[in-house]
């Protein structure tokens, strides 16, 4: 009863956001989104609309956030959970935007307890119960044949640190074979790996041989940005990945709703 009545005011604030007009011209200027038709297309744009509604966005430093900016963060973050449901980006509340690259202000501990000062900029960052940062200026880096987007990235590791922390292993649904995935993302690892020691080209960012939370980001940006190229080199990734995301982005066509 208390979800359809907050479901009901959800419905009634929709209604009241008449951002129309910025949702059709970055539905059409963003590659991933215009691959979208019909009723996929349309809950594209309700679950962007209702991640506006849940998440609070606060502009960084002096960037001023306008309906616009904020619609296009809020688009390509629907993507990744567009097969899914925005309950997926359940436990944290907040998106920070800075103009570009920023440096994080904190410390953070590794696998070995050791405790590290991060002072490089940093085009984006997410954190378990906290919020995402993004550069405002990556973000607009999106949609071009590299496969980069910024906000694909660390809505990959929101969903990744939903099971034991950024590893490359999200909460899979019933039907998937937690083994299987290991297999296919290791030997996909091992596979690169060898490449990148021989100076051939890799079909990814090499970022992606950072870790393994990288990885999965990584391959998840270039899923959605540029999934011909990864379904021809990495086929059995993209397979993986289109029944993990329940969709196939080369098409935009959307499986069912996925659970765990």
């Amino acid at each position: 009863m208390l979800r359809r009545l907050w479901r009901w005011r959800e419905d009634r604030a929709l209604a009241r956001l008449h951002l129309e007009e910025h949702w059709d011209a970055i539905a059409a200027s963003w590659p991933p989104a215009a691959r979208y038709r019909g009723a996929a297309r349309a809950r594209l744009r309700d679950t962007a609309l209702r991640f506006l509604l849940r998440k609070q966005f606060v502009p960084g430093a002096d960037l001023e956030l306008n309906d616009r900016m904020r619609m296009l963060v809020a688009t390509m973050a629907a993507v990744p959970v567009l097969g899914l449901d925005l309950d997926w980006y359940r436990g944290w509340s907040s998106v920070v935007i800075y103009e570009t690259a920023f440096v994080p202000d904190g410390e953070w501990e590794d696998e070995f307890g050791i405790v590290h000062a991060a002072h490089e900029p940093l085009s984006g960052e997410a954190w378990p119960q906290g919020p995402v940062i993004l550069s405002w200026a990556d973000i607009l880096a999106a949609g071009g044949q590299e496969g980069y987007n910024v906000v694909i990235h660390e809505m990959a590791h929101k969903l990744d640190m939903l099971a034991d922390g950024p590893n490359g292993a999200p909460p899979l649904h019933r039907d998937m074979s937690p083994a299987h995935w290991r297999r296919t993302f290791t030997a996909a690892w091992d596979r690169l790996h060898q490449a990148a020691e021989q100076n051939r080209p890799l079909p990814v960012d090499p970022y992606a041989l950072e870790d393994s939370g990288e990885f999965f980001a990584v391959l998840s940006e270039c899923f959605f940005e540029a999934p011909e190229r990864l379904a021809t080199s990495l086929p059995e990734v993209f397979a993986q990945l289109s029944a993990f995301y329940r969709q196939d982005p080369r098409s935009g066509s959307l499986r069912s709703v996925g659970t765990f």
